[in-house]
């Protein structure tokens, strides 16, 4: 019996659905050029996962993919655009944007590629020049 939390997310029209099951292994922001060009925002809410953890329950067939990068594969809704998360194969994990997930309890824990950003945050979280060592950055920080 699994008794791991079930979130259920869908792209913007609802005709791709996906769910993300248990804890992610990570949540934060991210304020690269990449993300920030690619979400049109200034900074983009990240929830990291296992991708075991991601099953797309409904909508494969209009799920599409680019990578601009080896280190970031975006996936959108072909029928309405909506972006739903990028594969990161260097790190083994899937970025579903949290925004995807509403049932899910957003906790960031760390700001990435903040040296890049455009927005400065005053929240108290870590903030990382570019990514936690651990994760193949440098993992030196920068001042809020």
């Amino acid at each position: 019996m699994n008794t791991a939390p079930l979130y259920h997310g869908s792209c913007f029209c609802g005709a791709v659905k996906l769910t993300a099951s248990g804890a992610p292994a990570g949540m934060g922001y991210c304020h690269c050029e990449s993300c920030r060009h690619w979400s049109a925002g200034p900074i983009n809410a990240f929830s990291l996962w296992p991708p075991a953890q991601i099953n797309v329950t409904q909508g494969a067939e209009h799920i599409d993919t680019y990578h601009k990068t080896e280190n970031s594969y975006r996936k959108w809704c072909k029928q309405c655009g909506g972006h739903l998360m990028s594969e990161h194969p260097g790190m083994g994990l899937v970025d579903v944007y949290a925004a995807i997930l509403p049932e899910l309890p957003f906790a960031p824990g760390l700001h990435v590629f903040y040296a890049e950003g455009k927005v400065k945050v005053k929240d108290g979280l870590p903030k990382f020049k570019d990514m936690p060592a651990d994760f193949g950055g440098s993992g030196e920080t920068v001042p809020e």
